[in-house]
């Protein structure tokens, strides 16, 4: 690194001079977000690979806040940033997608899940197409267990590879993970970088097929070219979150300039000019109306981080 450094970022600079991946400091989260809002990470890390993350994480000050982001499409970033140390997988390490012997697939954290779904598809795996609706990346679906059109990342996982926040890697078979419902029992500190999954034989025609299905069926759906962060709320045991809001009366609901989806109502949209917190706010306001016309508690899906405020915000009216 060969940038001057200041205050955080000159700090971590010299608690592990050895780091060979790129550090800068207050860089803006917007753009790292499908939301496209949101404040700038206090220090943002882009590790060179593996060993390099398991370096910084073995000097990094344990009082320096440690937050891990991947795609950004199920994240926003609160308008007063994130303090700490931001960090982003990226590049051709963290991306690789390997086949391998007896239909099986290893993908980096960093990989997109739509591309691990093509990979897998051409290479005649079946099993992994369901990730074609997904629009994140493996280690955010490794974290929250993602699924979509009836499957679900525990359903092909094999074991999954990272780094703790102690420095050490580790990896954890699909069991000691104990996956359920957009949830996995991974230590809060693991950062995952990579994971090997199992398919079965296949055509890839056919498989081919099923994704161009799920992409159909996504963009009729869903405001997929809208700038939003995907489902909004987990479904309830037995209930579509979608059903409750628009029962609540909360289909185009607006907030400043977040508005939930015509097209489906378990979205939040950002128009254009909203805040985080017009989105995190109107979030709010239909878990609320939900809980009083359902009597149903509707839990966040989507991952909010950072701080809050020290950005304008709306007045709180909304239409």
């Amino acid at each position: 690194m060969t940038a001057v450094l200041s205050g955080l970022a000159a700090r971590i600079s010299a608690a592990a001079p050895e780091l060979r991946g790129r550090l800068t400091p207050e860089v803006e989260l917007a753009p790292f977000t499908w939301f496209r809002v949101g404040g700038p990470a206090e220090v943002l890390f882009n590790p060179a690979d593996e060993a390099d993350l398991s370096y910084l994480l073995k000097n990094l000050p344990s009082e320096i806040p440690v937050t891990t982001i991947g795609l950004g499409s199920n994240l926003s970033v609160r308008d007063g940033g994130v303090e700490g140390v931001v960090i982003r997988l990226g590049g051709k390490v963290f991306g690789e997608i390997a086949v391998e012997q007896g239909f099986r697939l290893r993908a980096g954290a960093a990989a997109p899940d739509m591309r691990v779904a093509k990979v897998a598809a051409e290479a005649g795996i079946d099993g992994l197409a369901f990730l074609r609706g997904i629009p994140g990346a493996i280690g955010g679906a490794l974290r929250m267990n993602a699924g979509a059109h009836g499957g679900e990342t525990k359903d092909v996982l094999v074991s999954a590879r990272g780094v703790n926040g102690r420095g050490e890697i580790v990896e954890y078979t699909v069991e000691e993970l104990h996956m359920t419902y957009r949830h996995s029992e991974a230590p809060e500190d693991v950062i995952f970088t990579s994971a090997l999954f199992q398919g079965r034989p296949g055509e890839p025609e056919k498989i081919l097929a099923e994704m161009e299905r799920i992409t159909e069926a996504r963009e009729q759906s869903q405001p997929i070219r809208e700038k939003t962060g995907g489902s909004t709320f987990k479904n309830p045991p037995g209930q579509k979150a979608w059903q409750l809001i628009d029962r609540a009366g909360c289909r185009g609901l607006v907030l400043g300039d977040a508005q939930v989806s015509q097209m489906h109502c378990n979205f939040l949209i950002n128009r254009g000019a909203a805040t985080a917190a017009d989105i995190e706010n109107l979030g709010e306001e239909v878990r609320a109306r939900v809980l009083a016309a359902t009597g149903v508690e509707l839990q966040w899906e989507i991952k909010r981080i950072g701080v809050k405020g020290a950005r304008p915000q709306h007045s709180g009216i909304f239409a």
